[in-house]
């Protein structure tokens, strides 16, 4: 793997004018502030234009020197710690633009101090400084990029200051802070922070902490909990007294290292520094409270060399990165965090660590020399040694991207590892760096010309390594060394950097396989970070990034297809996402009359998994001809599913099948005999189609189709359309056509309304016709499911279209592959047609006979448990009782609910003949009461009004109830349900055998 890409990050580089030597500088959204060594006490600032060009916009005065310096883009305020008469200021200006104006009024207020509205008026035109006094010095500051707030770090504490925003009135709003939260560290000297969405990062000289303040439900039981905060438990990692100092313990010039530790994520909570919170905040019903949250711990122990203790070893440079989410236009003002990094480095080595659901480290930066300072930015790191500016790549947009889609790495899209190997684009000389810092794609940096004797001041030395030095004090008398510039150097544009990646990746392409594929995945994720960059939907460059990430996509596929790569699958997403069709990428990689060409992995994994799925593209017939060869010798137990492709249309029948017959001599199969008879039928060849179907047995034939469905049925723009394969047997075998569809839609190949869409597109029907074809689907259909949602949708789908042919008179256009004795043989949600039906349908009108199918067939589904009656009801409302039919059906969903006394006055007043046949079936069990208490009485009230005229009722009564009253009831019971006014010879027998079976019990 190369390790050093010779690359041009670094473009023109501009001298900022300043008049003396920076002692501190820092960037806010398009301006440079600078504070001077010297005693002038002053803040100058420069904007900064395009390429750099940097001009005078003005200055202000401080209280006293400036020690550190921060500018926050969220409220554009510059915050300084300052120095006067050995004590230490906190100071926020703000609207300090107006200086540039030539306005020189500067109003200087304490921190939360109320403003009167005359005074505040003033503040529109004048700069205004916020005094934050502390109870101990300030040692450094952070601002949060997300927010505004400020962290302060101090001895043993850390202060946060809320950012407001009064209202005055409603012409003015002023920026002021609250001093909302106190962060108590025991045995802490910060060295610096980092602040960013609640998170906040820590270093001593060999200690990193990141901590996250979590927000917490207010709740009587917890808000105890949360103002004294969570501490550390007592044991220390690394079994040593709590009580030690944390960073050395020093004895007669030799000082005792603490082992080095790393705690990740839960296990940070181990290590031995306690945090209590403090709120400071006014009491209000909307304060918040927060409990700590331990990310990370780690120590450092000093580095050492065969002379003992390297000198100045201690950490710098710490550094919260936010990432946000991938900018849309529809989106714009709503981007959240998406993901967020720390930085911190050693002299020699640098860290990135992710601060995730998991906090894991993703980078590690080894430097070719001594580190001064590091400033992390989405794209790069840059780092300053004593001779040079380097540049290295960072995995930041990786890890981002798949935080934003954890599922990225799919045959749909990718995206280069985080785990990816970091390496240095350039190596930059300059004399003596001494400071940088970074905005947009500019770089800032301060360099100072060393007059001291190199060789003695890297001459090895015994002496200790010491702990008390002053951080903040500046290294060296500006006065007495000149050689100092500050300048404000370039970074090339995104797109430039790209092409010269891409160009650079070409000398690697024949030689080093894996170095082209990282120099190509470096500039993929160049390009995929500024797409990140929350400003990209404003960018010039906008269309420009989005075609080479699009172009990136494609070399990356190319590289994975060509090489013979372990990660030769990832040729099929990156290829997606380029968004090349198939014939582009064929033309990229196919070498026109190359017969001895050699194909990797990677090209026929992206064309087999390509070709088997439903793409409207359609390869050209000599493109097709040129995969089905290729395809054959890769892989050719693939080629009746490649054949089968929507994409292959256009491809030669006769040439397939050659192909084919190849194949079949190494590997028979049904799905094999199925294509070649596919490709018969498109020749016209009948006799070979013949020939193939005879093959093998119907039931093999349709279970062959669940192998390959694209044979029946092929998918165009997301609607499902019958093959020639589909329309021919529809006319010559429509059983296996429905067999073959129930097999794949048992099998999960098509869905119940694909089926629907299938066989009406098929039988050429309207979209409210149901076809027979259909129904012969749906009735194969119940014998097989056993699903029960699945079941209730068919039966009621088949019911309905039965009520529709009755009601219609509608017969169906072809005839049905079953009778309804071959549904009640074969499954059992048609039941066998009960006694009583046929009775009633014997009085029917003969019409009814040319609908004697449909008619049984609901009959049939309605006489079996199977079906939802309280569902079905609103199905049979189109059939009334006006006719048998109706009269069946109105009876049959009274007896199935239970409504027998109604069932037994609806066939008494329709079809008395029935009532009898009904009993004897239907009233069993706790219904047989209705035999004396429903049937009897009113037989015997019907047939005295209608006098002896009604045989048929006489016949009921005689014949059939009076037997079963008289084997069920007491003499005396049966008794008083007999009419006052009968016929005693009529009712006597009855009587007779009621009183003889009493005796013989």
């Amino acid at each position: 793997m190369v390790q050093l890409y010779n690359l041009h990050p670094f473009g023109s580089q501009r001298v900022v004018p300043c008049k003396q030597e920076p002692a501190h500088f820092c960037c806010g959204q398009d301006v440079l502030f600078v504070a001077s060594t010297a005693a002038s006490c002053r803040v100058d600032v420069f904007t900064v234009r395009e390429q750099g060009r940097c001009e005078a916009l003005g200055s202000f005065a401080t209280l006293g020197p400036v020690l550190r310096m921060a500018h926050s883009s969220a409220g554009d305020y510059l915050v300084t710690i300052e120095e006067k008469s050995k004590a230490t200021f906190l100071r926020a200006y703000m609207n300090w633009r107006c200086m540039s104006a030539g306005n020189s009024r500067v109003c200087v207020r304490m921190v939360g101090h109320k403003m009167e509205e005359s005074y505040s008026e003033a503040l529109k035109e004048q700069m205004s400084v916020v005094e934050m006094p502390l109870s101990d010095p300030p040692l450094c500051i952070s601002c949060c990029p997300v927010n505004g707030d400020l962290l302060v770090g101090c001895k043993n504490k850390l202060v946060i200051f809320c950012l407001k925003y009064r209202v005055i009135n409603q012409n003015l709003t002023v920026l002021d802070f609250e001093r909302s939260l106190i962060l108590h560290i025991d045995n802490l000297i910060p060295a610096e922070v980092a602040f960013c969405a609640r998170h906040i990062a820590i270093t001593t000289e060999l200690d990193v902490l990141i901590l996250k303040l979590e927000l917490v439900q207010r709740s009587a039981d917890r808000t105890e909990q949360c103002a004294q905060g969570v501490s550390a438990p007592e044991k220390a990692v690394d079994g040593g007294s709590p009580s030690t100092h944390p960073l050395q313990l020093e004895l007669d010039e030799f000082i005792i290292c603490q082992k080095p530790v790393e705690l990740l994520g839960e296990e940070s909570k181990l290590c031995e520094i306690p945090v209590t919170l403090e709120s400071t905040e006014l009491p209000t019903e909307d304060i918040k409270h927060f409990q700590v949250q331990y990310l990370l711990f780690r120590r450092f122990a000093p580095d050492q060399s065969p002379f003992g203790f390297c000198e100045e070893t201690k950490l710098h440079s710490v550094q919260l990165l936010p990432v946000y989410q991938t900018a849309y236009e529809e989106t714009e003002n709503k981007r959240k965090l998406l993901s967020l990094f720390c930085f911190f480095s050693l002299p020699h080595v640098g860290y990135l660590y992710s601060l995730g659901k998991l906090v894991e480290l993703i980078s590690t930066y080894q430097y070719s020399e001594k580190s001064e300072q590091a400033v992390l930015t989405p794209q790069f790191l840059h780092v300053i040694t004593s001779q040079n500016l380097q540049c290295f790549t960072v995995r930041c947009s990786a890890a981002a991207a798949r935080s934003e889609d954890p599922y990225i790495d799919t045959t749909v899209k990718a995206c280069p590892p985080v785990t990816l190997d970091v390496c240095t684009l350039r190596m930059q000389l300059f004399i003596g760096p001494r400071a940088i810092c970074h905005f947009k794609n500019h770089i800032i940096l301060l360099t100072k010309a060393d007059t001291e004797d190199i060789t003695e001041r890297r001459k090895p030395t015994r002496r200790m390594l010491s702990r008390k030095a002053d951080s903040i004090k500046s290294r060296t008398n500006s006065e007495s060394e000149p050689g100092w510039n500050l300048y404000i150097i370039n970074t090339v544009s995104t797109i430039q950097l790209y092409r010269e990646m891409v160009e650079y990746s070409r000398t690697y392409e024949n030689v080093k396989t894996e170095s082209c594929i990282h120099l190509l995945s470096e500039a993929h994720l160049l390009v995929r970070a500024a797409i990140m960059d929350p400003h990209f939907l404003k960018s010039d460059e906008k269309e420009d990034l989005l075609r080479a990430f699009r172009e990136s996509c494609a070399f990356l596929g190319d590289c994975y297809s060509r090489f013979d790569t372990k990660d030769y699958h990832l040729a099929l997403p990156y290829y997606r996402m380029s968004g090349l069709s198939m014939t582009e990428v064929l033309k990229r990689l196919v070498s026109e009359g190359d017969e001895i060409q050699t194909y990797e992995r990677g090209f026929i994994f992206y064309l087999t998994h390509s070709l088997n799925e439903d793409s409207n593209e359609e390869l050209s017939k000599e493109s097709g001809n040129k995969v089905l060869q290729i395809l054959y010798l890769a892989d050719p137990v693939q080629l009746p599913d490649i054949l089968c492709s929507p994409s292959m249309r256009n491809v030669c029948p006769l040439t397939a099948v050659k192909y084919l017959q190849k194949v079949e001599k190494m590997m028979p199969s049904v799905v094999l005999t199925l294509t070649k008879a596919f490709f018969a039928l498109k020749m016209g060849d009948l006799a070979m189609y013949e020939h193939e179907m005879h093959s093998y047995k119907e039931t093999a034939l349709a279970c062959g189709f669940i192998g390959q469905p694209r044979l029946l049925q092929q998918r165009k723009e997301g609607i499902v359309t019958p093959t020639e394969f589909a329309v021919h047997l529809k006319e010559m075998q429509p059983g296996l056509l429905v067999a073959a569809t129930v097999a794949l839609h048992e099998n999960s190949k098509i869905e119940l309304e694909e089926a629907d869409t299938f066989f009406k597109m098929l039988c050429n029907s309207s979209e409210n016709t149901i076809p027979q074809l259909l129904v012969d689907f749906w009735e194969a259909l119940l014998v097989v499911s056993s699903q029960e949602k699945i079941l209730q949708e068919l039966l009621l789908r088949v019911t309905s279209q039965y009520v529709w042919r009755i009601s219609k008179k509608q017969l169906p256009e072809t005839k049905p592959l079953k009778t309804t004795e071959d549904l009640i043989n074969s499954c059992s949600h048609f039941g066998l047609i009960v006694p009583w039906i046929a009775s009633i349908m014997s009085v029917g009108c003969s019409s009814d006979k040319d609908y004697h199918e449909d008619i049984s067939r609901l009959q049939s589904l309605l006489c079996s448990q199977s079906i939802n009656i309280a569902s079905a009801l609103p199905v049979l409302e189109p059939l009334t009782e006006a006719d048998s039919v109706g009269l069946t059906v109105r009876v049959l969903c009274n007896t199935r609910l239970g409504n027998y006394e109604e069932a037994i006055d609806q066939l008494l007043r329709r079809c008395p003949a029935a009532a009898v046949f009904y009993a004897q079936h239907e009233l069993k069990g706790d219904s047989q009461a209705l035999w004396w208490n429903k049937l009897l009485p009113e037989l015997c009230k019907r047939t005295r009004l209608t006098g002896n005229d009604c045989l048929v009722l006489i016949s009921s009564l005689k014949a059939e109830t009076l037997s079963i009253v008289a084997m069920e009831l007491e003499l005396r019971d049966f008794l008083s349900l007999l009419p006052e006014d009968g016929t005693a010879a009529f009712f006597l027998p009855h009587l007779l055998h009621c009183s003889q079976r009493k005796l013989l019990t």
